[in-house]
């Protein structure tokens, strides 16, 4: 009885897993999750409408009982993804090239001092500015939504606002935990595990002619099995700009999904630090064909030895692009935050790409701080969908007396004004580290000097 049962259910299981590896390898779809998407949008659609209804209802059910025409909305909107203030000043951190004037010089002239209490309004002012909403933090939290998207993991909890909705999030909730994540689970273990048998068999091949194609298609639908697994719906764009020769691939960060995005239609040359559990399997497997780079935690901290070992790649045309993600942290995708230099002083072309998630669908922003891998793993396949857009954009070059840090920042600009996100200088890592004391007295000196009498 109990064979006959998995005869049975192993034929269409076979079937999934055939049919599935065999779109991933000629990467189209069959239209399930566009159409899975659209129709969480009218969903989303009814679920606004009836929420702004009755908002609508309350307030004047307490315009009868109270007078008042001024109630609270409930369908309030959001301030995590804007600013709350407009500064008028803000007091932002130099390149980090930039010479600092020593603070004690300013001693000498303590007899041209003239204070006058105005001067230290605007200080004051972007002080109390700061303590309200800072431009580093914010870009640390989840994007807040202006309509509910039927997940009470977001900050708006609506589901029992009247029976429909209510009906509708409970459906939701049996389609998402117990339809959609044990398949979900179940593709993402087969992309792993499909990894690590192809790429064992690819690393025995001999001639490099054969086990370059054959290792850029096995990497290709690792990562659309991986893409599939969390219901990934990408639209690409600008394909003409697609990375096609050895360089850098560089794009702001979000998630560790990222690669996973990028890597379904384009074949990279990972960069990172080695890790154990489920990331450590799909490293190994990956390298075993593929000209990865990882570093061990020491390594890691060594900027020549990484910069040798990034030299040494991109001189050899046959490798391909290395993926890198210069601000070194995730960010909630409102934001471009500092890149880091190092690898705009290696030389060689930027493949610039910028990636924008649609939150509605899903928050792919990973919050380290707050959630361990398995747990934000957990969160996404429990999410809706991953919906995103890829643009690529032109290859750019360093030009003749052009500092690293100031390519760095023109690539940055770039990215941020193709996806639609705020171009910020500050460092991402300050949501681990202290403000760097040169900071400080860069604005030590430039208020002791505003204080210096004409």
């Amino acid at each position: 009885m109990i064979s006959t049962v998995v005869n049975v259910c192993w034929i269409p299981l076979a079937g999934f897993i055939s049919f599935l590896i065999f779109l991933s390898a000629i990467n189209k779809s069959v239209g399930v999750r566009k159409a899975y998407v659209n129709l969480l949008l009218r969903i989303f659609e009814y679920g606004r409408v009836s929420i702004e209804t009755a908002s609508q209802e309350q307030r004047q059910l307490e315009d009868r009982s109270t007078k008042t025409a001024d109630a609270p909305k409930l369908d309030d909107t959001s301030t995590n993804g804007a600013t709350v203030i407009t500064r008028d000043a803000i007091l932002l951190p130099q390149p980090q090239d930039a010479p600092v004037e020593n603070v004690s010089s300013t001693k000498k002239d303590k007899e041209d001092i003239n204070f006058d209490f105005e001067k230290c309004l605007d200080y004051l002012k972007s002080g109390v500015e700061a303590i309200i909403e800072d431009d580093v933090t914010s870009r640390f939290e989840a994007e807040e939504l202006k309509s509910w998207n039927m997940l009470t993991r977001t900050n708006r909890h609506y589901e029992f606002i009247s029976w429909k909705i209510t009906l509708i999030w409970m459906v939701g909730f049996v389609v998402r935990y117990f339809i959609l994540m044990p398949l979900r689970v179940l593709v993402c273990f087969l992309g792993v595990l499909f990894a690590v048998i192809t790429n064992s068999f690819v690393a025995l091949i001999p001639y490099r002619f054969l086990r370059h194609p054959l290792a850029d298609l096995s990497f290709k639908i690792t990562f659309r099995l991986i893409s599939s697994s969390l219901s990934a719906l990408i639209k690409f764009h600008n394909k003409q700009y697609k990375p096609s020769t050895s360089g850098f691939c560089v794009a702001n960060h979000t998630s560790p999904l990222d690669v996973a995005i990028l890597s379904t239609d384009c074949t990279f040359s990972l960069i990172g630090q080695r890790h154990g559990g489920f990331l450590g399997v799909l490293q190994r497997a990956l390298a075993r064909a593929s000209p990865h780079i990882w570093f061990e935690r020491g390594e890691a901290k060594d900027r020549h030895t990484v910069a040798e070992r990034l030299r040494q790649h991109v001189s050899d045309p046959n490798n391909p692009p290395i993926l890198i993600f210069p601000e070194g942290t995730c960010i909630n995708n409102t934001s471009v935050m500092q890149f880091k230099k190092g690898s705009f002083e290696v030389g060689g072309v930027i493949y610039p790409v910028a990636i924008k998630y649609d939150p509605r669908f899903g928050d792919a922003f990973w919050n380290s701080a707050k959630y361990s891998m398995m747990q934000y793993l957990y969160m996404m396949m429990t999410s809706w969908a991953i919906v995103c857009d890829v643009w690529y954009l032109p290859p750019m070059y360093r030009q003749d007396g052009e500092s690293a840090i100031d390519f760095a920042n023109r690539v940055k600009s770039v990215i941020a004004k193709q996806g639609g996100l705020i171009d910020l200088v500050w460092d991402g890592q300050l949501k681990r580290m202290k403000p760097k004391k040169e900071w400080k007295e860069i604005q030590q000196v430039e208020f002791a000097n505003r204080l210096k009498s004409d």
